[in-house]
């Protein structure tokens, strides 16, 4: 089973369930490969989530859209 780093878990710990759904799948993906950091992008819709090669792993950006 794949660990998410502790930057990871401190940024999931205070979200809802919901947005805890949407996001993990994509730090499972970057903790997986430990090669890119998450871009969370919040938008007229929701919020979204990727991986991003300009951002370290282990780091998460929030960012509009």
């Amino acid at each position: 089973m794949i660990q998410l780093p502790v930057s990871y878990q401190e940024y999931l710990a205070d979200k809802d369930e919901r947005f805890v759904q949407t996001v993990r799948p994509i730090l499972m993906q970057s903790a997986a490969d430990q090669l890119h950091g998450v871009r969370v992008v919040y938008n007229h819709s929701g919020h979204q989530a990727h991986l991003d090669d300009s951002i370290p792993y282990g780091t998460i950006v929030e960012d509009i859209d």
